[in-house]
């Protein structure tokens, strides 16, 4: 005998558990299905583990650079690699158990533990974790399975100890020498605070460049940085082969090949799809195993949405967060928001950050618009100069006819902070003479951007 609800949510990350309580406290009686640890990618293996782990890289490096600001630590600074990983088990810990409790005590929300495949399109088979199942339907579904980390088919892989995002946050000692395999923001961002922790570290670019997304002179900035920092690049490079040795993994590269401690793999994610029975409910995937939905987040089968990473629509924490935001108030306030409208933005955790909205320049000189440019570097911030970390730069892009803010990026100081100055303008729809002509504190970094808003100049 199936159980009817109102509504059922299918994972509990950033977009589902919110969702769920709003939908309960609305008075739908709903359901929440979660396969493995409440909070998802996020509080688990993502934003809030990885986010601990940089404060504890950030430490150690300040430390070994605390000589240049006139403080005398007195000894060599070494990590504790387990009482980093406590700290973050402690912190993901309280997020965890806090959204669990927050589940299981909302009235109209019951939970079900265990895997949700579709039997039909409003109806659901749980295989509960202690064997059990469970079957359940509802006149409302919402999809929120996320993603998990992409593994490339490599010769040997199957008999070597390899790391992703979520295991290699269960070291306990520092890895001598970590490989990663990967360019983008997860393999620089663990490249980076392994290298601060103590580790050699190597990546493997497939090809000629890091942050193929990202304009030429942000990936070159960051990289310097890095290279600075003692990180090895290796571009062109793309495992072969791979095969354990007595002191770790060796990786065969088409010319060379590698000895490592451990082996990291940052080659993207893969959509959690594959196993929830979509196929029994009409509901397709594309090529990469994402589900196709509209500005309102609506599958094809009326009455089922997919919010969150699954959806392929932003992949971020905030934009998951905004998929819930979004579909609430369609259902439950009578508005009419739409994904489409949504100006994309995001940072790169790397220290300093980076941080980027709107369109990149490239992505202007591609468009062929009438557009205006400034860059300022971030040593000309009284900030950064007073910090000592005058690393990187800004830069906005602006169209020429309307005054619209087209796009930014920062990578510096507090970028991932400075660049909300941008963001909400672009939201606001307001002119960039409204930032421009805005009065902002001294000394920070954010006072800088009316300055580089007044330097704009035709883009060539």
């Amino acid at each position: 005998m199936s159980q009817h609800f109102d509504a059922v949510v299918i994972g509990t990350g950033q977009g589902g558990s919110p969702l769920a309580v709003r939908l309960a406290q609305s008075g739908k009686r709903t359901a929440v299905v979660e396969r493995h640890l409440f909070g998802g990618t996020c509080v688990n293996f993502g934003c809030t583990p990885t986010k601990t782990y940089v404060a504890s890289a950030r430490a150690a490096h300040v430390a070994r650079t605390a000589a240049k600001y006139g403080v005398d630590i007195g000894g060599p600074i070494t990590v504790d690699m387990a009482r980093v990983k406590a700290r973050k088990d402690e912190v993901i810990g309280a997020s965890r158990n806090g959204i669990e409790q927050w589940l299981h005590e909302t009235p109209n929300v019951t939970v079900f533990k265990g895997h949700a495949r579709f039997t039909g399109q409003h109806a659901l088979s749980i295989e509960g974790s202690g064997g059990e199942t469970h079957l359940i339907d509802a006149g409302m579904i919402f999809i929120n399975t996320g993603t998990r980390a992409a593994v490339p088919a490599i010769d040997g892989l199957d008999s070597v100890p390899y790391l992703t995002n979520s295991n290699v946050l269960e070291l306990t000692q520092v890895p001598e020498h970590l490989v990663i395999v990967g360019a983008s923001y997860i393999a620089l961002e663990f490249g980076q605070m392994f290298r601060r922790f103590g580790s050699r570290v190597t990546l493997l670019v497939r090809g000629e460049r890091i942050l193929t997304r990202e304009d030429a002179d942000i990936a070159r900035a960051i990289q310097d940085v890095l290279v600075r920092e003692g990180i090895e690049f290796r571009f062109g490079a793309e495992p072969q082969r791979v095969e354990r040795t007595n002191e770790g993994v060796r990786i065969s590269l088409r010319d060379e090949s590698i000895d490592a401690s451990h082996l990291l793999f940052a080659t993207g994610r893969t959509p959690n799809t594959d196993d929830l029975g979509l196929d029994k409910a009409g509901i397709d995937v594309n090529r990469h195993g994402l589900i196709d939905v509209d500005g309102q987040l609506r599958t094809k089968v009326d009455g089922v949405w997919a919010i969150g990473d699954v959806n392929g629509r932003g992949a971020f924490t905030h934009t998951s967060w905004n998929d819930y935001e979004i579909v609430a108030a369609n259902l439950l306030d009578g508005e009419s928001r739409s994904v489409d409208t949504r100006i994309m933005t995001y940072a790169v955790f790397v220290d300093p950050p980076f941080a980027r909205v709107g369109m990149s320049e490239e992505e202007v000189r591609r468009d062929g618009r009438d557009a205006l440019i400034a860059t300022m570097p971030m040593s000309r911030v009284g900030r950064a100069r007073e910090r000592g970390e005058t690393d990187g730069f800004m830069k906005a892009l602006v169209d020429a006819k309307t005054k619209r803010i087209l796009g930014a990026a920062i990578f510096g100081i507090e970028g991932d902070e400075v660049i909300h100055t941008f963001v909400d303008i672009m939201n606001a729809d307001a002119p960039y003479t409204t930032l421009q002509r805005a009065m902002h504190i001294h000394p920070t970094v954010s006072e800088l951007v009316p300055t580089l808003l007044g330097d704009l100049k035709p883009l060539r």
